[in-house]
């Protein structure tokens, strides 16, 4: 196979070649396959948005929003359906993207919370001692830091949040002003790296700040789905009854009734989140047709991700934090001809903490043991693997917005959701997803469901140990 190999595969090739006794890491240093042709390793990007939901791309069915790049990685490659992340914030979801932890393993609890690069390994530092070039464009977003990050031969990131307009850069070490549109400045910038002449593979990670809050889109879209109307579904009108006391506490205020009025106020700032979307989709769009012209389209793993899911309405909620799915599920898409069939949809439950060990996989890169989620690599190829049965959400207390949400431990299965606080005395939260994917009715303290309640508790102690 071009692009990783199981073990037994690697011995046997081993065995075939004589190598054995010389103790090569074969695929990692780009060695002869078993036809004694180099095997040539792929590209690797991966393109970031902030606060992005998973149906906010037309090729969902969203009402309005239109992305056809987007909808072009997904009808040439695989959309996953349920991929999810483990802690819903950007700090500590962008951490366990990186290194295939979880956040209490990683240490990136909160917004606020730096990156210890000494203790985590980060994808694209092991890529780079394996051999590729690597970059990283946009948003790091994690505490305070400003300093280029190791792993990276091209470094320019955005200071904290960054802005929309005339954004500062640390481009290798050098701050450095910029006019213009910070989509437009990222995309332009990632071309132009990618566009240089190498001898070696590529890794480029691409982080844009859209569409996270202020939500100013570029120019030429503030106009774009002026007539455009979103109606949140029927758990907008939750009335929080048997739900925790600190949640209905929070929501007291709002009323419920009265649809249309309810929701006038956020129609804009729906349209100006989707407008902030046009200028990451055209950027999809001029790497890929930067790839072909290069050649390498085909040689190129593109995948496409947002870091956390957004509330808006559901359950009077906006945000994301709480471990509802409105929350924890992310758009995900990879394109890879090589490996992926055009079209597919992958239902199996994936999570953020896979996307390390996967593209080390992909690029015959060994994982390291201490990281935390597994390669779906067998899931792009078709196969049929024993999968991952549950898994464990978790949210810390975010120091800069304290009162926002208490600590979460949650546990997620296909048909079930336990949610528990462990820090307040409050009562704890169970859902029935196939009946209700809405989460609406909190079963947890139905007398018929106590036996689900008690192996869901096993669960999360199992998944807490584990982890």
């Amino acid at each position: 196979m071009a692009y990783g190999v199981n073990e037994m595969t690697r011995r046997e090739f081993l065995k075939m070649t004589g190598a054995a006794a010389a103790g090569v890491g074969l695929i990692g240093l780009g060695a002869a396959s078993a036809f004694g042709k180099p095997a040539k390793r792929p590209n690797i990007i991966f393109i970031l948005t902030d606060d992005q939901r998973w149906d906010f791309m037309s090729c969902m069915g969203h009402p309005y929003i239109s992305t056809p790049n987007m909808d072009r990685l997904a009808k040439e490659g695989t959309r996953f359906s349920n991929m999810f992340v483990t802690t819903s914030l950007c700090s500590p979801s962008r951490a366990s993207l990186l290194t295939g932890k979880y956040a209490h393993t990683h240490g990136v609890y909160d917004n606020r919370s730096e990156f210890d690069s000494e203790q985590n390994k980060t994808f694209p530092e092991l890529l780079q001692k394996a051999g590729y070039e690597t970059a990283f464009f946009g948003k790091w977003h994690m505490g305070g830091q400003k300093e280029r990050q190791p792993g990276f031969n091209r470094w320019a990131a955005l200071m904290g949040q960054g802005t929309y307009m005339d954004p500062k850069l640390n481009i290798d070490g050098v701050w450095t002003d910029n006019n213009g549109y910070v989509t437009d400045i990222l995309n332009n910038m990632a071309l132009d790296w990618m566009k240089q002449k190498r001898d070696a593979p590529f890794c480029m990670y691409l982080s844009h700040k859209a569409a996270h809050d202020p939500r100013l889109p570029a120019v030429r879209h503030s106009t774009l789905y002026a007539d455009g109307i979103y109606t949140p579904p029927a758990s907008a009108e939750d009335t929080m009854e048997g739900k925790p006391k600190w949640l209905r506490d929070k929501l007291k205020p709002k009323t419920f009734g009265d649809h249309e009025k309810k929701y006038a106020g956020m129609q804009e700032g729906v349209r100006k989140y989707c407008r902030t979307l046009a200028a990451v989709d055209e950027g999809i769009g001029r790497i890929l047709v930067a790839l072909e012209e290069s050649g390498e389209l085909e040689n190129t793993v593109v995948i496409f991700a947002g870091d956390n899911g957004y509330f808006f309405g559901e359950h009077g909620l906006g945000d994301k934090r709480k471990a509802y799915d409105e929350a924890l599920r992310i758009p995900f898409l990879v394109r890879f001809p090589e490996m992926v069939k055009a079209g597919c949809v992958v239902d199996k439950m994936c999570l953020n903490i896979d996307l390390a060990p996967t593209l080390l996989d992909l690029a015959g890169v060994a994982v390291p043991s201490t990281m935390q989620g597994r390669s779906y690599k067998p899931l792009l190829e078709g196969k049929k693997p024993e999968w991952r049965e549950d898994f464990l959400y978790e949210y810390f207390v975010d120091r800069e917005f304290p009162e926002n949400t208490p600590k979460i431990q949650a546990v997620r299965t296909e048909r079930w959701k336990y949610i528990t606080y462990p820090d307040i005395d409050d009562i704890t939260e169970l859902y029935d997803l196939k009946n209700d994917p809405l989460e609406m009715k909190n079963l947890a303290s139905d007398p018929k469901h106590a036996k689900v309640v008690a192996e869901m508790k096993v669960r999360l102690a199992r998944l807490l140990k584990e982890t």
